[in-house]
């Protein structure tokens, strides 16, 4: 039995490092047939560590996810709110731009049915974990009344889903959280109300 355990571990460990190469290139629609073929199992040991491509793309993303969770909850004691909250929302964007595949992933978690998400699910702990940054803002009045950490992560999804193929992804995408948080309107004041941000 030990030798099965360590095997699962091996075979685990195998997927996932052809999974992220896979999806590095091909997208979050990679193959998982050619996933499995690739790392040299057959597609029910897939099936079994990774019984959805929901699953594979949670573990693919995972570690990447968990240190944005991590960097929001280094922001939360910061006196300005907003700049904590701006600075976060940036490093997502910043992520979900430029590491393919993950605005989907996000999107998708978003758009599943409801019973299957789990607290474990990419959007399930951005939104745990920003939502405090959110919540410090609003009642600093950094944040227009009504505006959601959902909110915010499907913009930020939106961004970089629409800048994926741009030439500098990254950089176009940070252009249009600028916009967003600037407004367009720059005979509104100071424009930022219809952005959300005060």
């Amino acid at each position: 039995m030990p030798v099965q355990r360590a095997d699962a571990r091996r075979n685990y460990a195998r997927l996932l490092a052809v999974a992220k190469e896979a999806i590095a290139v091909d997208g979050p629609d990679a193959s998982m047939e050619q996933i499995a073929r690739t790392a040299g199992v057959g597609s029910a040991t897939l099936r079994r560590h990774f019984p959805s491509r929901h699953a594979l793309l949670e573990a693919v993303f995972r570690e990447r996810v968990e240190t944005l969770c991590a960097h929001a909850r280094g922001l939360t004691g910061r006196a300005d709110t907003r700049a904590a909250l701006l600075e976060w929302l940036s490093a997502v964007l910043a992520d979900a731009a430029t590491i393919r595949g993950l605005a989907t992933a996000l999107t998708r978690d978003r758009a599943d049915d409801p019973d299957a998400a789990h607290e474990h699910c990419c959007s399930a702990q951005l939104t745990e974990a920003g939502d405090p940054l959110v919540r410090r803002a609003a009642d600093d009045g950094a944040l227009a009344p009504g505006v959601t950490i959902g909110d915010l992560l499907a913009l930020i999804t939106g961004i970089a889903l629409a800048t994926e193929h741009h030439p500098d992804p990254a950089a176009d995408a940070q252009r249009l959280l600028a916009l967003s948080i600037a407004g367009v309107s720059p005979d509104q004041g100071d424009g930022t109300r219809h952005a959300g941000a005060r």
